[in-house]
C-alpha cells in the first residue's frame, strides 16, 4: 500500500471518526435543537472542503446528512421524514453542504494556484536581477545555467546556444544527468521548435527566441512549472542575451568613436606642433648652405636654433610616446620610500633652464615624513608643473613649493602668478591634448603634460587638482601616500 493511498485511508476515517463525535455529542452531552446541529454538521464539512478538498466533503456531505436525518428529524431512528417541513429542510441542508463544499475547493484551489504563480514570479524576478547583473555575453552565458538551477531549483540545467554550437550545464548531478560528449544535431532540432515541450519523465525543453529567429535551448530537469511560466523564463534569458550584445556592440562602436576621435586629436595636434619647428629648421639648413654671404656668428645662431627646435620635436615625440604608455599601462611603477624634498630639488635641477627667469621658493619642513613614490615620476610630474608655472608667468615672478601632511597623505602644491584659467575649464585642463583658450594663442605646447602628471599621479594611489584665477595665477596639489 503506497502512501498516497494510506492518506486517503486515515482520512476518510478521521472524518468519520469526527461526525460520530458530533452526533454522540448533541444526541448524549447536550440537547441541542435541529438547527444548531445542522449549522454545526455544515460548518464541520466546511472544514473538510477547506483542509483536504471536494472528494472528502462531498462524501461528508452524504454522512453528514444521513446522519441528521437518521439522529435528529422525527421519527428517530429511522430514514424516513414524517414532516413535509422536515423533508424540505433535509434536501436545503444536503443542497447546502455540497454547494458550499464546492465553494471551499475552488477557493483552496484558486488560493493554491496564486500561490504558485507568485512564487513563479517571485522566481522570474530573481533570475532577472541574476541575469542583468552580467554585462559581457561569456559571462552571461556561463552563468545563465547556474542561474537557471538556482532560481527554479532543478536538478539539472543544459543551455544550448546556436551560435557557436556550444552547450553548458549546471546542477548538483549535472555530470551524470548529461553525457560529456553532446550530440548536438538533436539540440539544434529542438531548438527549432514551435513552443515549450515537457515530457513524460517531466522533463521541460524551452527553445530560446529572438522574435522569429531561434538563438538557443533551455533543458530543465526536475522542475515542475507552468508552460506559461516556461515560455517567460525562455524569453528572460532571450532578452537577457540581447541585452548584452546590445551593450558590448554600443561599446564597441563608442570605444571605435573615441579611439578615431583621439586619434584624429593627436593627429591635429602633433601636426601643428610640428610644422612650426621644422618649418624653422628647414629655414636655419637653407641659410646654413648660404656660406660665402654669412659669417661664423650667423651660423651659430642658426645651429642653436637648429638644436632648440630638434629638442622640442624630442620632447613632443617623448611626451605622445610616454602616454600612450601610460594610458595602456605599459609602465611599471617602483615605488618606494622618498623623500619629497629631494625629489623636488632634483625636478628643480633638470628645469634649471626653464626657470632661469623666476625665483623659486620652497616651503617644505625639515622633517617631511617619507612618501611612497617611484623618483623618477614623481620628478617628472613636478618637472612638468614648474615647466608650466615658467612657461605661463611673467619673468621675475616667483614661484612656490610647499608640502604639507595631512591624515595617511602628502600634499604638494606648485604655485605661481601667471595667467591663470578660467573656472569653466579648469575640470578639463587634465584631458589629454586639452588646453586653455588663453594659452593656445601665442604660448606653444602640445596639451599631454598635465594629463602625463594625472596619470602617473592616480598610478601611486594620489590625487591631482588646480585651484586659479584668470589673471591672478595657479595652484597645483597633488597628493602622495605617506611611506
Amino acid at each position: 500500500m503506497n502512501s498516497k493511498r494510506l492518506i486517503t485511508i486515515v482520512r476518510y476515517i478521521g472524518a468519520a471518526a469526527c461526525l460520530a463525535g458530533i452526533v454522540t455529542f448533541y444526541r448524549l452531552v447536550v440537547h441541542a435543537n435541529q438547527t444548531t446541529v445542522a449549522l454545526t454538521l455544515l460548518l464541520f464539512i466546511l472544514f473538510i472542503a477547506a483542509k483536504w478538498g471536494l472528494r472528502f466533503s462531498i462524501s461528508a456531505s452524504i454522512a453528514a446528512t444521513a446522519c441528521y436525518n437518521f439522529f435528529f428529524l422525527p421519527p428517530i431512528y429511522k430514514f424516513t421524514v414524517s414532516d413535509p417541513q422536515n423533508l424540505v429542510a433535509l434536501a436545503v441542508f444536503l443542497i447546502t453542504a455540497v454547494f458550499a463544499s464546492r465553494l471551499s475547493h475552488r477557493i483552496r484551489t484558486e488560493s493554491r494556484d496564486a500561490r504558485a504563480r507568485q512564487s513563479e514570479l517571485e522566481m522570474l524576478y530573481s533570475l532577472s536581477r541574476g541575469l542583468l547583473q552580467s554585462e559581457e555575453l561569456a559571462q552571461l552565458t556561463n552563468s545563465i545555467p547556474a542561474s537557471v538551477t538556482l532560481a527554479t531549483g532543478s536538478n539539472s540545467v543544459l543551455f544550448y546556444l546556436l551560435e557557436g554550437n556550444r552547450t553548458y550545464r549546471s546542477g548538483a548531478n549535472s555530470s551524470i544527468d548529461w553525457p560529456t560528449v553532446i550530440d548536438t544535431t538533436e539540440l539544434q532540432e529542438l531548438a527549432h521548435a514551435p513552443g515549450v515541450t515537457i515530457t513524460s519523465d517531466g522533463e521541460a525543453i524551452v527553445p530560446l527566441r529572438t522574435g522569429v529567429k531561434p538563438r538557443g535551448l533551455l533543458i530543465l530537469r526536475g522542475v515542475k512549472l507552468s508552460t506559461q511560466t516556461l515560455e517567460a523564463l525562455g524569453g528572460l534569458v532571450s532578452v537577457a542575451l540581447d541585452r548584452v550584445r546590445a551593450v558590448e556592440e554600443v561599446a564597441h562602436f563608442e570605444a571605435a568613436q573615441e579611439s578615431e576621435r583621439l586619434r584624429s586629436m593627436i593627429l591635429d595636434s602633433i601636426t601643428h606642433e610640428l610644422r612650426i619647428p621644422v618649418a624653422s629648421i628647414k629655414a636655419c639648413i637653407n641659410r646654413l648652405l648660404e656660406v660665402d654671404s654669412q659669417g661664423l656668428a650667423a651660423q651659430r645662431g642658426c645651429l642653436m636654433e637648429i638644436a632648440e627646435h630638434s629638442e622640442r620635436l624630442d620632447q613632443l615625440v617623448t611626451e605622445a610616446v610616454e602616454m600612450a604608455q601610460l594610458d595602456t599601462q605599459q609602465v611599471s611603477m617602483d615605488v618606494s620610500p622618498q623623500q619629497l624634498g629631494e625629489m623636488v630639488d632634483a625636478a628643480i635641477e633638470a628645469t634649471a633652464s626653464k626657470l632661469v627667469d623666476h625665483e623659486v621658493v620652497k616651503r617644505i619642513p625639515a622633517k617631511m615624513p617619507r612618501v611612497s613614490a617611484d623618483p623618477l615620476r614623481i620628478e617628472k610630474v613636478l618637472s612638468n608643473l614648474l615647466e608650466n608655472a615658467a612657461k605661463y608667468s611673467s619673468a621675475g615672478q616667483p614661484i612656490y613649493i610647499s608640502a604639507e601632511v595631512h591624515g595617511q597623505c602628502a600634499f604638494c602644491s606648485i604655485a605661481d602668478r601667471g595667467i591663470g584659467i578660467d573656472p569653466a575649464e579648469q575640470p578639463l585642463v587634465f584631458d589629454k591634448l586639452y588646453r586653455a583658450r588663453n594659452r593656445t594663442a601665442h604660448i606653444p605646447g602640445t596639451g599631454m603634460g598635465l594629463a602625463i602628471c594625472r596619470a602617473i599621479i592616480e598610478a601611486h594611489n594620489g590625487t591631482i587638482s588646480v585651484t586659479s584665477q584668470p589673471g591672478q595665477g595657479s595652484v597645483f596639489t597633488f597628493t602622495l601616500p605617506l611611506a
